[in-house]
């Protein structure tokens, strides 16, 4: 059960994974809120919306009056986001590409990195690109808020091994191991045609300390955190870890 340094390469695919579910979608006008009021952004403003998958997110910012740029590695995402952008009748930017080589420099006023997007890489040098790379791109004084799951209690609560009914049909088998952070084998069964497909990826697992300090490393400075979309304090039993820290 090793994940291969490529894993995301064929993970992020409608075919096997799809983050906007239909509670995803649901949830995400209240989570975009959040974003919003700890962001504090005028009318008109630059936001970067990285590992923006099929923009569920993007388009609540950009109908708050938000000039959004979504940033993705998914082909199949990018395409769901701007007919949800079509949709809705509001304008997205959208580009494909790696979140480790971000081609922006001084260009918005905030980013966002929403629902585990981060801390996918092997390499823990390759974590600190992908934020270097936002901190180039924001202006000075600009805003990155990031929301991921909390280490603290995947640790503390550790499970090797469960099973999840994905609905319409789908069962999910996940078994875990930790090294280096958490080693992921997702089995997804079709019970109808009795299909299995099988995806290995990492995750690194992240807490207020190890966060905070890649942060520093990356030329960013932690202000806040938060322990959910809801506001409430960071814990050991928080599922979310949510940061806000700017370019200095």
């Amino acid at each position: 059960m090793k994940p291969p340094a490529d894993w995301h390469r064929n993970f992020f695919d409608n075919s096997f994974y799809n983050p906007a579910s239909p509670a995803a979608v649901a949830h995400a006008p209240a989570e975009a809120a959040f974003v919003l009021k700890a962001l504090q952004l005028k009318k008109g403003a630059a936001l970067l919306d990285l590992c923006c998958g099929p923009g569920r997110h993007a388009v609540e910012f950009a109908k708050k009056g938000l000039a959004v740029t979504g940033y993705d590695f998914s082909g199949e995402y990018l395409s769901e986001a701007a007919a949800r952008a079509k949709k809705k009748k509001i304008a997205l930017e959208l580009f494909r590409g790696d979140m480790r080589r971000l081609p922006f420099k001084e260009e918005f006023d905030a980013a966002v990195n929403l629902f585990t997007s981060f801390g996918y890489f092997v390499k823990y040098s390759d974590d600190l690109k992908t934020l270097k790379g936002v901190a180039r791109a924001l202006k000075p004084g600009g805003l990155f808020l990031i929301d991921i799951i909390n280490g603290d209690l995947i640790r503390r609560n550790f499970t090797p091994r469960d099973w999840h009914d994905l609905g319409n049909h789908y069962l999910l088998e996940s078994r875990r191991r930790f090294k280096d952070g958490q080693v992921n084998t997702w089995t997804r069964i079709d019970k109808k045609t009795g299909r299995i497909q099988e995806r290995t990826f990492f995750d690194r697992m992240y807490d207020r300390r190890s966060l905070a300090a890649a942060l520093k490393k990356a030329g960013l400075r932690p202000l806040k955190f938060w322990g959910g979309f809801n506001g409430r304090p960071l814990s050991a039993k928080s599922v979310r870890l949510i940061c806000l820290a700017d370019r200095p």
